[in-house]
This record gives structure tokens, sequence and C-alpha cells, in this order.
């Protein structure tokens, strides 16, 4: 097994580069990092109301049901880790076991997924903010200037290192995490004490299709798949982490784990609060709504600034993680050269930091200034969860091809490396299917958008960049 932490290219004439700080962080502020990347109040604030209207107020089993091919394909990420510690993670991990081309691909779509996410993120980072103030959440230049300055804010704490960054995250997210389950504990009594208005919790909840059997079990699947998707980001500080090979793997799988006890209870306990009809009508700000109805103003304020501090994590570890993606992917040339680059003083990529950060600056501006941009950037953030979906699945895919002699060498194997990680991947395959299947136009040719720019990207890669990362010898394990 090999042990290969890439930090560059060597180029001829050209002193070594810097490394990343090594043990810098341990596994519970990387299993917090994963979780704060999923943003669990972002994400139930974007898909509450959605997926109890999908799902038939079935959502709990179907977030149940989701969790488990994640945490199979979190468990494949703890073995390719073992296997290669380092920042490209699944994009030289798919390029090493599979083919160098689909890896650099598989490194893209987490690229986009990435990004996208993020942008989806601090969009409504200013009206939480202005929330807690009172003041008007629409007003477009107080969320321009406060999702700038938080952008710049967080992109400092990113360049000065991974321990300030790490420590940040572990603030946050204990005043998040605290807020958001003491609202849905107080939900859940709400529902259990049949308040006027609330929905009673029946059988239909505990099934996969709902009350009625009316839920839509592969949309609400895609649904669940967006809430979940973004505990990967433990493995993109890998080379940061003590005992890199094997803590970021572990808390990959921890992370996901704790992201299925949150989002189940918290989705349950929150989403019978309202009737079915005024959930509907707020489902673009569901959780302040629900919590207004709890608790007043006061507790709406308090639901805010937990959407709030979610939005402002997720987004410095988006900043983090899309910067060490660069890094890792620059590091074999297939970007140029000076993303790879890592500051001495603080010993981070600064540069592609910089870049990560001054891109989300200008794609919120655009997005927040032009209506017709916004339209179409909506359709790409309807689509990440595919694209998450679409990475994870060829990710467990390199899995079982790098570890394939040992499939056959004991049954233990077999059912780890084999069986399990190929039903996860069936699985992500029928989700991106049924959901390109069931998608508008509009969301379809963003795909496609998405998918022909890494095409584009890849070619740059091999013929203007001459990266030699295309020739790479492809491994397997042993035995």
């Amino acid at each position: 097994m090999t042990d290969r932490t890439v930090t560059a290219i060597p180029i001829a004439g050209q002193a070594p580069t810097t490394r990343l700080e090594p043990d810098a962080i341990g596994a519970a502020q990387d299993t917090i990092i994963g979780m704060g990347n999923s943003a669990p109040t972002v994400a139930l604030g974007l898909v509450l109301a959605y997926l109890a209207a999908s799902s038939a107020y079935g959502s709990g089993p179907i977030i149940v049901l989701c969790g488990i091919p994640m945490l199979i394909i979190a468990n494949a990420y703890r073995r390719l880790n073992l296997w290669s510690a380092n920042c490209g993670a699944s994009f030289e991990w798919v390029g090493r076991a599979i083919n160098p081309y689909l890896g650099f691909m598989t490194g893209w779509l987490m690229i986009a997924a990435s990004l996208i996410a993020a942008v989806s993120g601090v969009v409504v980072l200013g009206p939480s903010v202005l929330a807690i103030a009172g003041v008007n959440a629409v007003s477009t230049w107080p969320n321009i200037f406060i999702s700038t300055a938080v952008i710049v804010a967080l992109l400092v704490i990113a360049v000065v290192g991974i321990r300030l960054t790490a420590r940040s995250q572990v603030a946050m997210g204990v005043i998040e995490y605290a807020i958001l389950i003491a609202f849905s504990a107080w939900g859940l009594v709400f529902v259990l004490t049949h308040h006027h208005g609330t929905v009673p919790i029946t059988r239909g909840w505990f099934s996969l299709t709902g009350i009625g059997g009316h839920g839509d079990v592969a949309g609400s699947l895609l649904f669940a798949v967006f809430m979940i998707a973004g505990w990967d980001a433990t493995v993109y500080v890998n080379e940061e982490v003590k005992h890199r090979r094997q803590n970021p793997g572990k808390a990959a799988v921890i992370a996901v784990a704790l992201l299925i006890v949150i989002y189940t209870f918290c989705q349950i306990g929150l989403q019978g609060v309202v009737t079915p009809a005024k959930l509907a009508a707020n489902a673009t700000a569901p959780l302040v709504y629900i919590a207004q109805a709890l608790g007043g103003g006061s507790a709406a304020k308090a639901m805010a600034l937990a959407l709030a501090l979610s939005v402002i994590a997720s987004t410095g570890v988006s900043i983090v993680i899309l910067a060490r993606m660069l890094y890792g992917m620059a590091s074999h040339r297939v970007l140029p050269a000076i993303l790879g680059n890592v500051n001495t003083r603080f010993a981070t990529p600064a540069i592609a930091s910089i870049v990560i950060g001054m891109i989300l600056i200008a794609v919120t501006w655009v997005y927040l200034l032009a209506s017709s941009v916004a339209n179409a950037f909506t359709a790409l953030i309807d689509v990440s969860g595919v694209l998450y979906a679409s990475f994870y699945l060829l990710t467990a895919t390199s899995a079982i091809v790098y570890y394939r002699r040992r499939i056959f060498s004991n049954v233990w194997d077999g059912v780890l490396v084999g069986i399990l990680p190929l039903a996860a991947t069936g699985f992500l395959v029928w989700i991106v299917v049924k959901s390109v299947q069931n998608a508008p136009q509009s969301q379809r040719w963003s795909l496609i958008g998405v998918v022909a720019a890494g095409l584009v990207l890849m070619l740059a890669a091999r013929f203007i960049l001459r990266s030699p990362f295309f020739r790479i010898r492809l491994e397997s394990a042993a035995r």
C-alpha cells in the first residue's frame, strides 16, 4: 500500500514548493469541517418544505434510506484515503485506479458541485443576517455588502491557516447545532401535544411512500442526497490532519452518521409544526417561519442566527476545500501551476484561496443584480445533487476497481469492498437517471453545460498544459 502525498510536480530549475502544514488538526475538527460543508441548517432551510411535500411526510425513512449508501460510499472514501492521502482525493483516486481522463472529469464535478453549493448558500446569507436585525431582507445592496464582507473575512481566515479555520468551524457549529436541535425538539413536542394547525404524526410518517402512499420516492431521495452531500470535505484537508491516512476517512464516516441523525430528527421535528398549505407558502424560508410559529419574533431571530452561522460555516469550508481541490489538481499540472503554490508563511494554498474567494464574490454580485443570470444559476443549484451523486458513484467505483483483487480473497472483503459499494453505486446511478429524466429542460441544459465545460478544460490540460497526469500508470491493491 502506498502512502503518497502529492505536493507538486517538480519543474526543472525550480525549488520544491512549500507543503501544507501536516498534523495541524485532529479527527474531531475534521468531522466538524465535513458537517459544516453539508450545512445542516441551510440544507433544511432549502429542502424541508419540498421534501415534506414530495415524500408525503415520509421524509424520515427517505433520509435514512439515502443515508445507508452514503455511509457505504464514505467507507469507500476511507479505504481509498488509506491508499493515497492527498488533497486531490477523488480526482487522483479515479485517475490512478480507472482512467486519468475520467479522473479529471471527476475532479471537475467536485469543483463544480462545491462551487455551486457555496454560491447557493452565500445568496441567502444577507437575508439571514438582516432578519436578525429586523431589516428588510429583500434589499439588494445590503445583501451584496453583507455577502461580500463575510466572504472577504472568511478568505482571510482560509489564507491564515487551517487551524484557525477549524477553530472557527467548531465554535459556529456548536451554536448552530444547539439552536437547530433545540427547535426541532420543541417542534416535535408542539406536534405531539396536538397544537392547533399542526400535522398529526401518523403511520405514514414512517413509510417510504408517506401518508396514503402518495410520496414520490425517487424525487424525495434526490432532495435527501442534496441535504447529506458535502461530508466529503473531510478528505480534501487530509494532508493537514493528524494521522492523515486514517483520520480523514474515519471523519467522513462519522460525519455522515451524525448528519443522518440530525437531518432525520430535525425534518421530523419541524415538518408538522404548521399546516401543509402554510409550509408550502413559506417554502423558500420555512425555518424562520416555523420558529416564528413556535415562539414569536425572538425565536425567529434565533433561527435566523443559526441560518447565518450555517451559511458562514459552509462558505468558509467551501473556500478551504475548493482551494485544496485546485491545489491538488494543479500539483499534476491539469490546472495552471500557480494554483499549486503554497504560501511559505501560512502553509496554505493562498493563491488558489484568493481565486475561489474572488469567484464567489463575482458570482454573488451577478446573481443578486441580474435576474436572468439568477434564473440560470437557480437551474444549476437544482442539479447540484446530481453532480454530487455523480462524483460519489465514480469514487465508489474507483474503490471497487482499486481493491478488486481483494473482493474474492475472503467473504468479509467481498462484502465491504465489492457487494456494498456496488449496491451503493447502483443506487446513485438510479438517482441520477431518474433525476435527469424528470428534470425540466433548463436543468438538463445546465448539466450539459457543466459537462461540456469540463471537457474543454480537460482538453486544455491535455494539449495546452501537457499534463503528465494523462499518462499516469494505473494501480491496484495487492491481495
